[in-house]
């Protein structure tokens, strides 16, 4: 199955890619990999999930965040590659997580990208993924997503 028709099946639609906040581009492609930089959980140019994961954020919250700015993600990349079914396989995912000094559990906060992926792309979603603890994120976001994708062919 495309990436495009379970992304039907999971009823959700990509959003617009968000424009960046600085003075940087939101997806690059060389050669045959497509790198998206970091992404926030904007819905509709709104940030979902501000604060610390631990203090003022859940776990529950952070982690249906990370999926958001996972979405927004995967907008980029496949805008980036000319289209969702371009998109081969998921390589890479860095989930960053603004968390309290006593928060030890970004991987499941992380989980929140890395399960849409494995929804959106099957086994071509499984990917390397580091999970970082961070002291602050752009503009008080409590999780930032970055990814690198292969494209097919």
């Amino acid at each position: 199955m495309k990436p495009s028709e379970r992304l039907a099946d999971l009823k959700l639609v990509l959003p617009d890619s968000p424009a960046p906040i600085g003075a940087y581009v939101p997806g690059i492609r060389t050669g045959n990999l497509v790198f998206v930089s970091g992404q926030l959980p904007f819905v509709d140019g709104k940030l979902t999930c501000t604060g610390r994961v631990g203090r003022d954020v859940t776990l529950e919250q952070a982690r249906a965040a990370a999926r958001v700015a996972g979405l927004n993600a995967v907008a980029i990349a496949a805008k980036t590659a000319g289209g969702l079914d371009q998109i081969g396989r998921i390589i890479r995912l860095c989930v960053f997580v603004c968390s309290a000094d006593d928060f030890f559990d970004h991987p499941k906060v992380a989980n929140g990208a890395s399960d849409l992926m494995a929804e959106i792309f099957g086994d071509a979603g499984r990917h390397v993924r580091a999970a970082v603890g961070a002291a602050a994120l752009p503009m008080n976001a409590s999780v930032e997503v970055e990814m690198m994708v292969e494209l097919v062919g």
